[in-house]
């Protein structure tokens, strides 16, 4: 059996997977804030004024799938990409 750290085990490949992980959550922070503000102003459009309640679901429904989503799939790529479901599986 191999010894070596790979995968999250290896420091330098943790760290490097982990900042492209918090990269990626960023990027998809802003693109849920501007999704919710598209869905915001979309509802204001066709409804008409909305109460700050109103407002605060949307964003925190839209915006809060949206983030739930991308750290989920963020997470999956994590550790698919630095092979540490292989590691898990144990039969490889």
């Amino acid at each position: 059996m191999d010894s070596t750290p790979n995968g999250l085990d290896d420091s330098e490949q943790a760290a490097f997977a982990w900042t492209r992980y918090r990269r990626l959550m960023m990027w998809m922070g802003l693109a849920s804030l501007a999704t919710a503000a598209a869905a915001v102003a979309g509802l204001e459009y066709f409804y008409g004024p909305l109460s700050w309640v109103a407002i605060l679901a949307a964003i925190g429904g839209i915006g809060g799938s949206v983030m739930m989503a991308s750290a989920l799939m963020g997470l999956v790529f994590l550790s698919a990409g630095t092979g540490h479901d292989d590691k898990v599986d144990g039969r490889s």
